[in-house]
């Protein structure tokens, strides 16, 4: 049976992740992978979380297992609260909900506020996960360059001068995925007081925000934010389990009802078990002094994965900005125009890397940058990978 004439016309152009897609061609042991986003498995708090969940099932079975609040379970509500205090991202009149990860939260958002045609600014590049999200309702992406301290501020008014219909800015202002920049606070409050000027939506993705291994700490958008124009998007992902699937949505009232909403038509409400073991271990553990041991590893793997470039990397060909934070670099072959052969090369070689079209606006058109991630491999496999994809570069550029 052809299914294609079924389809709805808003899924019939999409693409799936090529990282996604990536996995599937890495069946190979033998491949190292610099190009997923995973956070460093060796850090997982596996033991105590294993406890935390047996001692639940043992005394609040009914608790765990039954349905749940579609706001989320309130001392996860409090959690939540309390990270987003922590950077002043929670104001008064606004409300809290606890997703299913925060891509649940951008989705559901994105559902809420925008209409088939209404136009999304986005960084170029950004996270593939939320363009797919935008592009699922029909919505008109438009690109507005990274630079190497974040997004262009002179093209972000040019964008909002010239372009009717745009509802909403999307940002991930820190450790950018997948650029790894930092917008530095003059920029973040020239684009709140570009949002109010041409009365637009700010949603601001901060997943990284708690991963800083150098530098000074930025404000949140969310923080400077006084007229309620800011949706904030946080998680649990990067700071104790992606497998937990815990993330939250802060925003305005009126507007969190509307979200809260569509989650109840969506999953219903997030697991209860895992809300319960995210609190409990809150309770119980130090959350800041285990981000610690996430900030020292992930400071000393990109440390590695630098180092290992310097010294492998053809001179002079590729480009890159060096994080403060975050799980991503990002580089620019400076020779080329379409990085697709060296990818391809690069597997043949045992080493995986993520191509820059699958971040941009338009994914069919040539890309010659590429991501990599310095989270997930090991020191040895972060030098051995490099040095493979440096062999590539150095035949291939």
């Amino acid at each position: 049976m052809e299914y294609t004439k079924y389809m709805a016309d808003r899924v019939k152009t999409m693409k799936g992740s090529a990282i996604r897609e990536m996995f599937k061609r890495m069946a190979d042991p033998e491949i190292i992978s610099l190009a997923g986003g995973n956070p460093a498995a060796e850090l997982f708090p596996s033991e105590e979380l294993s406890k935390i969940a047996g001692k639940i099932l043992m005394t609040s079975p009914t608790l765990a297992l039954q349905y749940g609040t579609t706001d989320g379970y309130p001392k996860m509500r409090d959690c939540a609260r309390e990270r987003a205090a922590k950077v002043n991202s929670v104001h008064e009149g606004d409300a809290v909900l606890i997703m299913t990860g925060a891509n649940q939260g951008i989705d559901l958002t994105t559902k809420a506020l925008i209409n088939k045609g209404d136009k999304i600014i986005v960084e170029s590049p950004s996270f593939i996960g939320s363009l797919n999200a935008f592009r699922t309702y029909e919505s008109e992406l438009v690109g507005v360059k990274v630079d190497d301290d974040g997004m262009n501020m002179d093209e972000l008014e040019n964008a909002l001068k010239n372009n009717d219909g745009v509802k909403m800015i999307y940002t991930i202002p820190t450790f950018q995925n997948p650029t790894g920049t930092t917008m530095p606070l003059e920029k973040r409050k020239k684009m709140l007081e570009l949002a109010s000027k041409y009365d637009v939506i700010i949603l601001e993705d901060n997943p990284y925000g708690d991963l800083r291994f150098s530098g000074e700490d930025v404000p949140t958008i969310k923080s400077l934010d006084t007229e309620g124009r800011v949706v904030y998007a946080g998680s649990f992902s990067k700071i104790l389990s992606p497998g937990l699937r815990l993330g939250y949505i802060i925003a305005p009232a009126p507007l969190a009802e509307k979200i809260e909403m569509l989650k109840q038509v969506n999953d219903v409400h997030t697991p209860m078990l895992t809300q319960l073991m995210c609190v409990e271990f809150m309770k119980k553990y130090d959350i800041d002094k285990y981000i610690e041991k996430n900030r020292e590893l992930y400071g000393k793997k990109c440390r590695t994965m630098v180092d290992a470039m310097e010294k492998y990397f053809p001179k002079g060909k590729v480009k890159w900005v060096v994080p403060e934070g975050g799980i991503f670099l990002w580089c620019e072959c400076l020779t080329i125009t379409d990085i697709a052969p060296i990818v391809d090369r690069c597997l043949e070689k045992k080493v995986a890397i993520v191509p820059g079209s699958n971040f941009a606006t338009d994914i069919f058109a040539p890309s010659n940058m590429f991501r990599l991630n310095y989270s997930s491999a090991t020191l040895e496999n972060i030098e051995e990978g490099v040095k493979r994809l440096g062999e590539v570069l150095t035949e291939m550029l």
